[in-house]
């Protein structure tokens, strides 16, 4: 009997992502991810919670999905519901609910159901790096569609869809992030939503819609109604209460017609996503949505602005920022010179971190100068001294900006 380890490697399959990295700790200033605030995490509201809907339902968990079948908590898709139905202009019933383990499952679902390797489907040229990554992974052909202020651009959208059609093409998707768009924080105006849906019926083809910062829009700032409510029949729906609760609670949702939601239910293999995160989001969020968002939402815009005098103050005209109308990201767009590739190790050895564009563009070079920078984690003074701190590693690496802080660098 041989003594030596069995290696593995050779095992692997062969399209095995590569090894992570082990985890050392967070950044003094952490600007990557959708982290939020730790001061608006309702704590003791939530033990409150925790506790009275143990001692009411608890002996409901011996049930795999509590007994209330593979759809999830009927009363966390009964909150869904109303939400969808008071903020976002769907009406839908439960049952047209499917709770997932955060939005990335319902993500991971939808592509499950619809892409094949070879298969094309349309995307915000800027969008979220966690759906560009697997689109990539699955082998799909991923078409960049140009972004304004006002999100996916229509007319450009009518261009490919129609240059694909004179191919033989048909796309199987077209991904949109309409409501505070990650990463630009954009939202789009009804007329647009209105000529993508008319353009996606045209053509046959569905629309998929991530509306995860739906939630968190500024005060007095109108969203118009979610794609899925102008037409429920041509739109995939999926959110999440990660950015207005707690992203360690993986709670999250899809919205669909039944023959389609009913296939994503037969594609869900985790035996139910955890049901006590469920009873809990619904158990808080039943007595305290409206006020919670609002707090969150005025504390983000606080940090925001904080932000922007930061950027403006260390950076001036070097860095041109797309203020968001929500959410919890600001997008910057540096000089063309500057690739910000280049910055990621020296400033996260000066305890920086922060998420390079590229990652978040379909067409990674296009994005080379810009970067993504999370506000909602860190505190006010993280956030002044972080900003600071990523402009002297920015001007060490590259002479930009020349000027920082009222100090002119180099003289």
């Amino acid at each position: 009997m041989s003594t030596t380890a069995t290696d593995f490697t050779p095992l692997f399959r062969k399209d095995v992502p590569a090894a992570a990295a082990r985890f050392t700790g967070l950044p003094k200033y952490n600007f990557i991810g959708g982290h939020n605030d730790p001061t608006r995490i309702p704590a003791e509201r939530l033990a409150d919670c925790t506790a009275e809907l143990l001692r009411r339902d608890g002996a409901k968990l011996a049930l795999y999905n509590l007994g209330q079948g593979p759809l999830g908590h009927r009363g966390l898709r009964e909150l869904v519901a109303d939400k969808l139905k008071r903020h976002r202009g769907i009406s839908v019933t439960p049952e047209d609910v499917l709770l997932t383990s955060g939005s990335l499952q319902g993500l991971d679902l939808v592509n499950s159901l619809l892409l094949e390797r070879g298969d094309t489907v349309l995307v915000e040229e800027l969008s979220y790096g966690g759906a560009i990554t697997r689109l990539r992974t699955l082998g799909v052909s991923v078409e960049p569609m140009p972004l304004d202020a006002d999100g996916i651009r229509t007319d450009a959208l009518g261009n490919a869809l129609d240059g694909l059609k004179a191919k033989g093409v048909r796309p199987k998707y077209i991904y949109t992030i309409p409501t505070v768009q990650n990463p630009t924080g954009s939202i789009m105006p009804l007329e647009r939503r209105e000529a993508l849906l008319r353009l996606a019926r045209a053509h046959g083809v569905p629309v998929f819609e991530d509306e995860c910062y739906a939630d968190l829009v500024w005060a007095g700032t109108q969203s118009p109604p979610a794609l899925y409510g102008l037409d429920p029949e041509q739109v995939i729906h999926i959110g999440s209460f990660s950015k207005t609760l707690a992203p360690a609670l993986r709670s999250a949702y899809a919205v669909a017609p039944w023959p389609i939601l009913s296939r994503l239910v037969a594609l869900k293999t985790d035996a139910g996503s955890a049901s006590l995160e469920q009873m809990l989001v619904a158990e808080y969020f039943s007595r305290h949505f409206d006020e919670h968002v609002e707090a969150l939402s005025g504390v983000l815009k606080e940090k925001l602005d904080v932000m922007l005098e930061a950027v403006a103050r260390e950076f001036g005209s070097a860095a041109e920022c797309f203020v968001p109308k929500g959410g919890i990201f600001l997008w910057l767009r540096l000089p063309e010179q500057v690739d910000v590739r280049k910055l990621v190790k020296p400033a996260a050895d000066a305890g920086i971190a922060f998420n390079p564009g590229p990652e978040w563009a379909v067409v990674p070079d296009a994005a080379a100068s810009q970067l993504r920078l999370c506000f909602a984690l860190p505190s006010k003074e993280q956030i002044r001294e972080g900003v600071a701190a990523f402009a002297r590693v920015c001007f060490e690496q590259t002479g930009i900006p020349a000027q920082s802080g009222n100090i002119r660098h180099g003289g």
